[in-house]
């Protein structure tokens, strides 16, 4: 079974202040067209996205130059409703250390990483969280997380959607869009059972 925990772009949320996703189709068949053809305006944050190093850190690595390895692998699904302290963080960890996915966590409902829970997610050498809101820390000042995590080298998967989805182990796929030299990009995450037994290498 796999899940896409993306959200519709052109329905998605956005970040206050963003622009929306805009739509056009300057070609239609049902206008005499030889082919319907869609193009789109959208920002790399909206919806689903994945945020860069560079997003906050001016030297920071752009969305082509973050390894892949931190987008496809196990991870671990946990929910929390308000802020994540540092507390909740250590649990969270744990649970998916016990579990042997502790490089991606994925942390669904309307959750709000603090700065101290930030710290002890960046302390644990985490490659990627995701979380539901379409910021990982507080929506009206998001920086102090973002740069403890990003400058940790923790990508952030932000706008994701994990209602109904088990707290547990799964494998994420969730690589962003190549777009060289950017802060971030829109991605198509999706869920699947993990992989077990040995990997075939040829």
């Amino acid at each position: 079974m796999f899940y896409d925990i993306s959200q519709e772009v052109f329905g998605c949320t956005v970040f206050p202040g963003d622009p929306q996703p805009e739509r056009r189709t300057p070609m239609r068949i049902s206008n005499g067209d030889i082919c319907n053809l869609t193009e789109f305006s959208m920002c790399a944050h909206n919806g689903t996205h994945v945020d860069a190093p560079y997003h906050f850190i001016e030297e920071g690595k752009r969305i082509d130059e973050v390894e892949l390895e931190a987008f496809i692998g196990d991870c671990y699904v946990v929910h929390h409703e308000g802020d994540v302290t540092a507390a909740d963080a250590e649990r969270f960890m744990e649970s998916a250390k016990t579990a042997g996915a502790a490089e991606r966590l994925l942390i669904g409902g309307k959750a709000t990483v603090t700065a101290e829970a930030a710290r002890v997610f960046a302390d644990s050498g985490l490659r990627l969280i995701g979380n539901e809101s379409q910021t990982v820390g507080p929506e009206d000042a998001p920086k102090e997380v973002h740069l403890i995590l990003l400058g940790a080298g923790t990508i952030l998967l932000e706008g994701i959607r994990l209602k109904g989805i088990e707290e547990g182990s799964y494998y994420l796929m969730a690589q962003p869009l190549n777009l060289g030299g950017s802060d971030g990009a829109p991605c198509r995450a999706v869920l699947g059972p993990r992989r077990t037994g040995p990997r075939r290498t040829g």
